[in-house]
């Protein structure tokens, strides 16, 4: 059988997503700066910029995704509860966007005090059992 128990990522692997990654937001950025201008110099400027945030953002966030797990978890929500409304008023029914961004910053709001309250016990040394 494979030891699932640790997922280990080869070099060559992370580039590759990177690079995806880096692809899908460059696709983005371009169709945004389409939207914005028709200059193709600030276009490529615009693509340039994003792909160089990514690049310095990537490691600083995936350590802090590694380091909380469930922001990930929220993130889906976000999509979902995003995409579900896509929907609906795709079908013709209104949802407010104060609910949603009310919804949103409440989410965001615990899962902001949960990942405190798990940094106190770390750094005080107690489990708490989780």
């Amino acid at each position: 059988m494979f030891d699932t128990s640790k997922a280990v990522m080869s070099l060559g692997s992370a580039i590759v997503q990177i690079l995806l990654l880096d692809i899908v937001f460059s696709i983005d950025s371009i169709l945004t700066a389409v939207g914005m201008t028709e200059e193709v110099a600030i276009m490529m400027v615009a693509v340039v910029v994003a792909v160089g945030v990514m690049l310095l953002a990537a490691e600083p966030l995936a350590n802090f995704i590694n380091r909380n797990p469930t922001v990930v978890m929220l993130a889906l929500g976000f999509l979902l509860m995003i995409g579900a409304v896509l929907i609906a008023d795709g079908f013709g029914v209104h949802v407010p966007k104060g609910y949603i961004y009310a919804a949103m910053a409440f989410s965001a709001g615990v899962e902001s005090l949960n990942i405190i309250s798990r940094g106190r016990r770390t750094r005080s040394g107690g489990g708490g059992g989780h």
